[in-house]
């Protein structure tokens, strides 16, 4: 069984950097839009392809655990800004309550993520090519983690003073505690990257 670790993953995605990712999957005989409707996991399925991941090879080696991303950037006022926030993790409110920052869930997918920055040309495009690979290999002392365990200490805080349901898209500068589920209506709450927090980390880190 061949490993791929989490930095071997991120050079073999960055060789397809300016690629049209359409064109891949289409070679691979990835369904993307041929059946009249969007297959909408057709670009994190090809961009594992693409890191070396297939159907016998191990996701989380010996705790070498990670997970790719894929985030759609458009063109504002000339500047590449990311189109929409990125869900991180589902909050459990009992963990919440019990982990600290760096002990917590979201902290541990925060820094086994891959981020991909995919070109967006409107929906249903014929293209969409990969315009950046990055991690988020930060120290714990910098400046950045500092603020998001900022957010996230303010949201477990709320948690504990005012309850599950207080928790609302409104708090966090970098991050947010907002529902997610179908409907208005809906109960669940995950952490999400804030715009600014996903255009930051594709100009900040390495």
């Amino acid at each position: 069984m061949k490993i791929i670790t989490r930095q071997v993953a991120i050079n073999n995605l960055k060789k397809y950097i300016g690629k049209d990712l359409r064109s891949l999957a289409l070679k691979y005989k990835i369904t993307t839009y041929e059946t009249g409707k969007q297959n909408k996991g057709w670009k994190g399925l090809i961009l594992e392809r693409l890191a070396g991941l297939e159907n016998n090879i191990s996701k989380a080696p010996n705790g070498l655990s990670w997970e790719l991303k894929s985030v759609s950037f458009h063109n504002k006022k000339e500047i590449l800004t990311p189109k929409e926030t990125m869900a991180i993790t589902m909050i459990n409110p009992e963990e919440l309550k019990q982990h600290s920052f760096f002990e917590s869930h979201c902290w541990a997918k925060l820094k086994s993520i891959i981020f991909c920055a995919v070109m967006w040309h409107g929906q249903n495009a014929e293209k969409a090519e990969l315009i950046k690979v990055v991690s988020l290999d930060f120290l714990e002392t910098d400046e950045l983690i500092k603020e998001i365990k900022a957010d996230y200490d303010f949201i477990r805080n709320k948690l504990k003073t005012k309850g599950f349901k207080s928790l609302t898209g409104k708090d966090g500068k970098w991050i947010q505690a907002r529902t997610k589920g179908a409907g208005h209506g809906s109960t669940s709450r995950a952490f999400y990257a804030r715009t600014s927090l996903v255009k930051k980390i594709f100009e900040t880190a390495k």
